[in-house]
């Protein structure tokens, strides 16, 4: 309940409020959003915390901070007044919580993330990026790649007004999806683009083969999703004219295949409720379901002969008041 912690509205509304959170529905942002709306309306959502085995935290940081809701410090000082008062984050240490962080900066957001939630569940889109830090703040072992949010109008299932052309039919060999900011490896391509026009377009096509080039890529639902039946991830150091003469060597029949493949797992990539039998909701439940912990402890847990979880104080956990000590 976002009126349970003080504190928490400002993550979602910024410090006056005024940010409503349809507003930060758009773009890359709006997985935040969805997967708040959606895990509220979700059947395995429970009411009562001591029958809960994780812990959702919802916050719009990203969007408020974009939209002048709250500065850095604010998020930073914000952040900790939460977790202070939270004492199921407290008994684990943080190992059942879990934060979603919806853009290349990731937990960066949070200036104290490595001090406070190093021990969470972080879900984001992109695991490679480190907002110009020294380490990312993705770890394989706990944390999870989450689909980059679309507008729902380009993931929609059912007819569509446009079909796929034949590949027979197709003028173009590859299109490219992405910006160049910069990148050696993104200006080689939109050069090698320039040198080969019958060869790439940049106009989204509605089916390909999805080629990777970012090295450093994490993508999404890897304990689910074998990547090498779906595309192909194509070395960064190695664009040039043999990229699109490896590609164009390719059968029809291949790619065709390929494609095929793709369509069966689209649907992880659509923000749709956990009751669909497929969707970034079902797979996202089976990669959490694989955390849940039999056993939660942190420095500040301690336990007793008979069971009871108490802190340094011995103070039996149900009695435990906010404002607490961060683990």
């Amino acid at each position: 309940d976002e009126n349970e912690i003080d504190g928490l509205k400002d993550l979602l509304y910024g410090r006056d409020g005024s940010i409503s959170s349809n507003a930060c529905l758009k773009g890359q942002w709006g997985s935040q959003v969805k997967i708040h709306r959606l895990l509220l309306e979700s059947r395995f959502r429970t009411r009562k915390k001591e029958e809960a085995d994780l812990f959702f935290v919802p916050a719009y940081v990203k969007c408020v901070r974009m939209l002048g809701g709250l500065n850095d410090k604010e998020i930073n000082q914000t952040y900790v007044k939460v977790l202070s008062q939270m004492p199921y984050f407290r008994r684990s240490g943080g190992r059942d919580h879990i934060f979603v962080f919806p853009s290349g900066a990731g937990a960066h957001l949070f200036r104290s993330w490595a001090t406070y939630i190093n021990r969470s569940i972080i879900l984001t889109p992109e695991g490679d990026r480190t907002d110009k830090k020294d380490t990312s703040a993705f770890n394989t072992w706990k944390d999870i790649i989450i689909p980059g949010n679309v507008d729902d109008g380009m993931t929609k299932t059912g007819a569509t007004v446009f079909q796929p052309l034949p590949l027979s039919k197709r003028k173009y060999l590859a299109n490219y999806l992405g910006r160049a900011q910069k990148k050696v490896g993104r200006l080689k391509l939109i050069e090698l683009a320039k040198q080969y026009p019958d060869k790439v377009c940049f106009p989204s096509l509605p089916e390909c083969v999805p080629v990777i080039l970012s090295d450093q890529v994490e993508l999404p639902f890897q304990n689910v999703i074998d990547y090498t039946e779906i595309s192909i991830k194509w070395p960064s150091t190695s664009i040039g004219p043999e990229l699109l003469d490896y590609l164009a060597s390719i059968p029809d029949e291949v790619i065709e295949q390929i494609i095929g493949r793709g369509r069966q797992v689209r649907c992880l990539w659509v923000y749709a409720p956990d009751s669909e039998p497929c969707s970034t909701m079902r797979a996202l439940m089976w990669e959490l379901q694989r955390k849940v912990r039999q056993f939660h402890q942190s420095a500040e847990t301690f336990w007793l002969h008979n069971g009871s979880v108490v802190n340094r104080n011995l103070v039996e956990f149900a009695k435990w008041k906010p404002t607490m000590p961060l683990p």
